[in-house]
């Protein structure tokens, strides 16, 4: 049959198998394939199969979801290249006269798809007492909080509500609006000695407190009122590992080695009126020198490093809400564990970062390594020459910080299920005479920005914004 005769729904058909630069060369063959090749659904379809998590319905100026495809693959394709000044812009941002404690955006990654002005916006946290806001793509400053009576450790974003959140270092807690820096609320926990994280369940805003008198507390974030305080450890501190990817569990690490790490149930935060304080039995893990990270296509799968005496051991858990007619118990289920090698790098600091179901990220030294859940070491990058500081990941990148002042960028390829990293290319970070180096990295869908430990004492950032 001639391609003429066909039938709009069997041209729509072959296009559905076609790469996007064969599509777009279909679309110029006559009419009818033009607007074959235009459908909504085969666009649609593209984009929900490359990234699953995209809606141009909350993104000003994408009205087409060819649009969307075109434009946000041109971005990847720019953060996969990493060319200067062709496809990303360094700018410098000064301002803090100390060090940058925190840094987190505070913008949204989809807002940045929008066809007009692109604005990626980074809050940070210094020991100069101020938290400020930055545009990336200009490299200016947006506001400054007053300096604050005692340096601040950490900055927690709530991008869809536009607000920052700081903790001092005598456990002062602030809110402030994102757009104009204006002091919203106040709440001290009175403590020294504080970690904090920030979580969302059905769209309303929580953080949790750990004291270094092992006391919890939790929050809501829009006034930051208290919902809940509990004494958890008589004696020692609590120091709080990230919350789970839907916002429901957070491990509790006593400080004081008589006590064991527990996960803590975030629906107590929702559910105010139920008067039990939802934690766990003991995690049977009894080394205090603890790294942890969740899997985040696992939302309650939890890996777990620690030092056993002899070995540096990961164990993961599935942590499960068990229900009786009466009660309900929290519970970890053992997923696997292995044993890490026992060269000299593993015995440096440890970073660890979780990818997927299966697949967790390890920095010791100058080495990145992969891993699966049970011990199969996938893949080794030796892309720094001096000790890596943090890693970043994302559905679609890796970004690496370094005391060598670079930042090594990566991208994940998917191979026979298994997950696997390309290395991609180095973002420098300036002059060592200046700056000892890179202390953090963050990165959104168009930018990555790191601090950079200045050799005065006096922290900045860099900002490289990817060009649309």
């Amino acid at each position: 049959m001639s391609a003429e005769f066909l039938s709009v729904d069997c041209i729509l058909h072959v296009f559905s198998y076609l790469e996007v630069p064969d599509l777009l060369r279909a679309a110029q063959v006559n009419k009818t394939w033009n607007e074959a090749a235009e459908t909504t659904f085969l666009w649609r379809n593209m984009c929900l199969k490359r990234w699953a998590f995209c809606n141009i319905s909350v993104i000003p100026g994408m009205q087409t979801w060819k649009k969307y495809y075109l434009h946000r693959s041109n971005l990847e394709h720019k953060m996969a290249s990493g060319r200067p000044s062709v496809d990303y812009t360094c700018k410098a941002l000064r301002g803090h006269r100390g060090v940058i404690n925190a840094m987190a955006y505070l913008s949204e990654n989809e807002h940045t798809f929008a066809m007009g002005k692109v604005e990626s916006v980074v809050c940070t946290a210094s020991s100069d007492g101020t938290v400020r806001a930055w545009n990336v793509q200009e490299g200016t400053q947006i506001w400054s909080s007053p300096q604050q009576e005692a340096p601040l450790i950490n900055v927690i974003t709530f991008p869809s509500h536009k607000w920052a959140v700081t903790i001092d270092s005598q456990g002062m807690i602030k809110l402030w609006h994102g757009d104009t820096g204006t002091q919203l609320a106040t709440f001290s926990v009175s403590s020294t000695e504080c970690s904090m994280v920030g979580y969302t369940i059905d769209n309303k805003p929580f953080l949790t407190v750990g004291t270094g008198q092992g006391v919890l507390y939790t929050l809501g974030a829009d006034d930051l009122s208290q919902i809940l305080r509990s004494k958890v450890f008589q004696a020692g501190g609590i120091d709080l590992s990230h919350c789970s990817p839907d916002g429901q569990w957070i491990v509790i690490c006593p400080t004081d080695p008589a006590y064991s790490l527990k996960v803590f149930y975030t629906h107590c935060a929702t559910n105010p009126d139920e008067d039990e304080l939802m934690l766990s039995s003991p995690l049977p893990v009894t080394d205090h020198q603890l790294v942890t990270c969740w899997l985040p296509a696992e939302p309650a799968r939890i890996a777990i490093m620690h030092d056993d005496g002899m070995n540096f051991r990961i164990v993961s858990f599935d942590i499960v809400v068990e229900k009786s007619k009466y009660k309900k118990n929290i519970t970890a289920q053992q997923v696997a564990n292995f044993t890490l090698p026992t060269q000299a790098p593993w015995m440096t600091e440890k970073i660890m970062k979780g990818f997927g179901k299966q697949t967790i990220l390890i920095a010791a030294g100058l080495e990145l390594k992969l891993y699966s859940l049970t011990g199969s070491e996938l893949m080794v990058f030796k892309d720094h020459h001096k000790i890596i500081t943090s890693i970043w990941v994302d559905p679609f990148h890796v970004v690496t910080s370094s005391m060598d002042l670079s930042l090594r960028v990566y991208s994940w390829k998917n191979t026979n299920k298994s997950a696997s990293l390309i290395s991609r290319y180095h973002l420098l970070g300036g002059s060592h005479r200046w700056s000892s180096g890179f202390r953090s990295v963050a990165c959104d869908d168009v930018s990555i920005v790191g601090i950079v430990a200045g050799t005065d004492g006096t922290d900045i950032l860099r900002a490289y914004s990817f060009n649309m």
